[in-house]
């Protein structure tokens, strides 16, 4: 079976994408590991999303959900391993050893966890590391922790925590946090949080789980140790986009290069769309924005190829 369309990831522009293709009537198969994609697991309410004043990132995703299997539109739950172009398109191949053929493609798997890449990261991860504090912050009640990171996703990960750990260390390398100040008011005013600056984690120590980190501070060279519980790990994201080298373009940050107004990728009939991208600003929105964008432009990619 030969589909119009593949899109791969369960995100929001994988889902708006979804959306698009089915009321315009294309043959479409979503594959992707889970619906929802990072907003699933986001630790605070969403008050920037249109429609919505407040609302969990879960009770988001899984209305995008509803909304996509609500039409005519066929998913699978699987990992890509990697896609191929071929003459009459691109054959995707998942990890559970299927593959699929469609004339178009659209790539929308989103970004993974960048790790911190120090000394007990990987030791203790699910022993008091994680990167996810929806998942794992009810673990620790009463404790204490440190959230590595001092943008948006580290705040809003500590403010998730206000409610149940009994003192929250938030750690960033910089000189300054990068917040936005409505999230910094919040955890200020918590009495609960300690912010740090300038301070580079250098190793996570402990027995059979997490007891204290390591970091050095900028400014004095010196190295100092805190006791903590857990460690939440908020330093941005890594595109997952290996399963396509080859037939895109990456910029330094292995982000795939497109051109703006279709998410067209170099290769003709393959698009990508979401976090996965270029540009600065990583938001619900502009990932459905881009999902949409692309959905229309494949659809207008196969029309011209069958005229």
């Amino acid at each position: 079976m030969t589909y119009d369309l593949i899109i791969i990831g369960g995100g929001p522009a994988g889902m708006t994408a979804g959306i698009y293709a089915s009321r315009l009537g294309l043959k479409t198969l979503l594959i992707t590991k889970s619906f929802g994609g990072q907003i699933a697991k986001k630790a605070v309410d969403i008050e920037n999303y249109p429609g919505f004043e407040k609302i969990s990132g879960l009770k988001l995703a899984q209305k995008m959900e509803n909304h996509l299997k609500s039409l005519e539109i066929e998913t699978k739950i699987d990992e890509t391993g990697r896609v191929e172009k071929k003459a009459n398109g691109f054959l995707v191949f998942t990890k559970n050893k299927k593959s699929y053929l469609a004339k178009a493609v659209i790539l929308a798997s989103g970004a993974d966890p960048r790790p911190l890449e120090v000394p007990g990261e990987k030791e203790f991860l699910g022993k008091g590391v994680s990167y996810c504090s929806v998942c794992d912050g009810p673990l620790f009640k009463d404790k204490v922790v440190a959230v590595i990171g001092g943008g948006n996703a580290g705040f809003e990960t500590a403010i998730f925590l206000i409610k149940i750990a009994k003192k929250i260390y938030i750690l960033e390398s910089g000189p300054e946090v990068k917040a936005f100040e409505a999230n910094q008011n919040i955890v200020k005013q918590s009495g609960k949080a300690e912010i740090i600056i300038n301070a580079v984690l250098k190793e996570i120590e402990g027995n059979k789980f997490v007891n204290s980190i390591i970091y050095e501070d900028r400014e004095t060279g010196g190295k100092k140790e805190l006791k903590v519980d857990g460690v939440f790990v908020e330093v941005g994201y890594h595109p997952a986009t290996s399963y396509v080298k080859g037939l895109v373009d990456f910029n330094e940050r292995d982000e795939i290069v497109v051109e703006f107004e279709t998410c067209q990728t170099k290769t003709a009939g393959l698009f990508a769309a979401g976090d996965l991208n270029i540009g600065p600003f990583k938001q619900i929105i502009t990932a459905a924005g881009e999902g949409a964008k692309a959905a229309l432009a494949a659809y207008n990619y196969l029309q011209k190829k069958a005229e």
